[in-house]
């Protein structure tokens, strides 16, 4: 007796990106009553925001388009941005040497090779006063990944406003300051857990009085997931560090309506478009629930996740580039049905070099595209009631909540952090994932089929070592030009606070605005809170 079509399958099994499987097909659930479909999913704009933060999301505003990019030096980096804001790119978001990252000037040991190399090269105010020559900062929102040393660039980016005449309070943006995943996942971290948070919630209460529309974390689930977590996880664990930063924040008498409202969050697009968008409907959801039930936050500014999305630059591939383009698309169009607030597109040629103006332009296309041309953004939510959206919504959402039980379980983050609990569930699934691909049950396009002979890639963009000499050069005219009883000064001051229990960012902005440099200042912190190292995860 032949099969009929139906029996038919072409895989033995059908998954998600994450590894959960899917059935065949969805059918609606037992009818929901009035009461239960208000209290789940709603209006958007209104509680448990499932269906976005804002009641009009992109019929009142598009998403803000926001490329990351810097290189070599601040001259450098400028001349992009520019170029990025004239091809109609709608906010600023600044990538930073690993120098800068982990606190360290041009000049040091640590520094040399990687001068400029992954991001811009910045050692004191007068970078920073290049990076943003002629873009008015009070027009602008500026976006920034740095973790480790975000205090001091936010010292930083607050002198050089001064400097155009524009007060701390009118400033738009975001740091990134999320420790906690740095310890995860990415390893630019400076000081122990303990140390790091006192400086995050001093930024929390500094910008509180003095910067008040400043985004003054953006708790990062992008680099979770890069380094092989499942959606489920990425979400879990990037909820569980918000919780951590939110105990913290009220341990040391903050109110939680008080900062709430300014916390954000950074999550990664991958190319399972489905998944993703339930992906970022349940964190909405979880996040909403966790800030009212656990915290008593009563702002419903408090009890919304707002987000960034990057999309996934581990899924890029240095075979047939071109087909980038099309991954980050669909990675792109993912997060605009998932809600997002702001959102950068990977260009083609990421995995073999930083990006040239070229490919940067066609990734910023790409977002214009789907905001003008494909007609997604004209209506909020739009695959809601989708019966396979909803379930994947529901899924995640009880993963993610059985996530984070397992974290409370341990202590909460901090602690599970240190058990290595989290490095440990990531490396598992990375390890899954990896395998998936080398036995073909996953097809990457051009990896491990479809594959083409050919040449090698011209045109790349390189950054030159000369940078290295030249930010060197310029670091020690700085430092023979300044007041340096001044900086000698400040740097005492900071270090006898760090010291005691003041509020640290008052004195940071000090240093900076006498031109002491990133390591210097760093430095100063490293003698009082000494330095983590990493423990093995076996």
């Amino acid at each position: 007796m032949s099969s009929s079509r139906s029996d038919l399958k072409r895989k033995k099994e059908f998954v998600t990106a994450s590894r959960s499987v899917i059935d065949e097909l969805y059918f609606p659930k037992n009818a929901m009553t009035d009461n239960e479909y208000l209290s789940k999913i709603n209006f958007p704009g209104e509680y448990p925001f499932t269906r976005g933060v804002h009641s009009g999301m992109y019929r009142s505003s598009l998403w803000t388009m926001r490329q990351y990019a810097g290189f070599a030096s601040a001259e450098e980096s400028n001349k992009r941005y520019k170029y990025l804001l004239a091809q109609g790119q709608t906010g600023l978001s600044v990538a930073f040497d690993l120098p800068t990252q982990i606190g360290y000037d041009s000049d040091s040991d640590e520094a040399a090779g990687e001068v400029g190399k992954v991001g811009v090269a910045i050692d004191t105010l007068a970078d920073m006063e290049i990076l943003f020559n002629g873009i008015p900062l009070d027009k602008i929102s500026t976006s920034m990944t740095i973790n480790a040393s975000a205090a001091v660039l936010l010292a930083l980016y607050i002198a050089v406003a001064e400097k155009q005449g524009i007060s701390s309070h009118k400033l738009r943006g975001t740091i990134q300051n999320d420790i906690l995943k740095e310890y995860i996942a990415r390893g630019t971290y400076i000081f122990p857990p303990q140390q790091s948070m006192r400086i995050i919630t001093d930024i929390f209460a500094f910008c509180k009085e003095h910067v008040p529309l400043w985004n003054t974390i953006s708790i990062s689930g992008y680099h979770i997931r890069e380094a092989g977590s499942t959606a489920s996880e990425e979400v879990g664990f990037t909820l569980a560090d918000g919780i951590a930063y939110v105990e913290a924040a009220v341990k040391v008498g903050l109110n939680v309506d008080e900062f709430a409202p300014r916390l954000s969050f950074f999550f990664n697009a991958y190319t399972d478009l489905l998944e993703e968008v339930g992906k970022f409907r349940a964190a909405r959801r979880v996040w909403a629930k966790i800030m009212k039930e656990r915290f008593g936050a009563k702002n419903p500014k408090s009890l919304m996740l707002r987000f960034h999305t990057q999309t996934a630059g581990s899924t890029l591939t240095a075979q047939q580039p071109e087909n980038n383009i099309v991954r980050v698309t669909i990675q792109a169009l993912a997060a605009v049905l998932g809600g997002t607030q702001s959102l950068h597109t990977n260009s083609k040629d990421e995995a073999l070099a930083l990006p040239t103006e070229e490919s940067a332009r066609i990734a910023l296309r790409t977002q214009q595209i789907i905001a003008h041309e494909s007609g997604v953004a004209e209506t909020v939510d739009p695959l809601a009631g989708s019966y396979y959206i909803e379930a994947l919504t529901d899924r995640i959402e009880n993963e993610v909540v059985e996530i984070i039980k397992k974290i409370d379980s341990l202590g909460g983050m901090v602690r599970a952090i240190e058990q290595g609990y989290v490095q440990a569930s990531i490396q598992k699934s990375a390890y899954q994932y990896q395998q998936d691909i080398e036995s073909i049950d996953r097809v990457i396009v051009g990896v491990n089929k479809f594959i083409i002979e050919e040449n090698p890639h011209e045109g790349l963009l390189r950054v030159e070592d000369t940078v290295e000499k030249m930010q060197i050069e310029n670091l020690k005219k700085i430092k023979n030009n300044r007041d340096s009883v001044a900086v000698t000064e400040s740097l005492l001051k900071l270090k006898n606070a760090a010291q005691g229990t003041e509020n640290l960012m008052p004195y940071i902005l000090s240093a900076v605005r006498a031109y002491a440099s990133i390591g210097e200042i760093c430095n100063t912190l490293r003698e009082v809170f000494g330095e983590y190292k990493e423990s093995v995860i076996l």
